[in-house]
């Protein structure tokens, strides 16, 4: 459903910033926004998404199957995004992903192109197939997401497994 419903907002050039809660809690990022209780469906992030309508600034936040709120504030990144191109949506996916360990995808309203961001790194031009394939080995448990190379845990960065060991 999100990555179906990523592929018609860049279509439609409609921006979008969704952030998948992990074992991080976001509890007081959904504090900011107007909480929702529903299940992640194409239709409504398209409809929450729409330009102008009232929810569409700021992020949806998903836990599980369930959107549990829209137009919530993120933190905006702390390191410098290095393509000056990219705006606010692109800068606050990066900052959820430095000081959690969600996982942001970004639809940029003026390219269309797609966006996903985690551990404080992005990577950009996804289609639908290539979103798909991410979010299943980084929603599957930690031990599955591992090998991700440059997508993976960046050095420095607090978690509370530990690394694989070299053989």
């Amino acid at each position: 459903e999100i990555a179906a419903s990523c592929r018609r907002l860049s279509e439609r050039r409609h921006g979008a910033l969704i952030v998948i809660e992990r074992e991080t809690g976001l509890q007081d990022h959904i504090e900011t926004g107007v909480e929702l209780d529903s299940l992640v469906v194409d239709e409504l992030l398209q409809t929450i998404f729409f330009p102008n309508t009232a929810l569409h600034d700021g992020a949806v936040i998903i836990r599980g199957d369930r959107i549990v709120a829209a137009a919530c504030v993120l933190p905006l990144a702390e390191t410098i995004v290095s393509d000056t191109h990219l705006g606010t949506r692109h800068r606050a996916a990066v900052g959820i992903t430095e000081q959690t360990d969600a996982i942001a995808i970004v639809v940029s309203e003026e390219t269309g192109i797609i966006s996903m961001a985690r551990n404080g790194r992005m990577v950009r031009h996804l289609d639908e197939r290539r979103l798909i394939t991410l979010m299943q080995a980084l929603l599957k448990p930690k031990r599955a997401a591992r090998g991700l190379g440059w997508f993976g845990a960046r050095g420095g960065h607090k978690s509370s497994g530990s690394r694989p060991k070299a053989a």
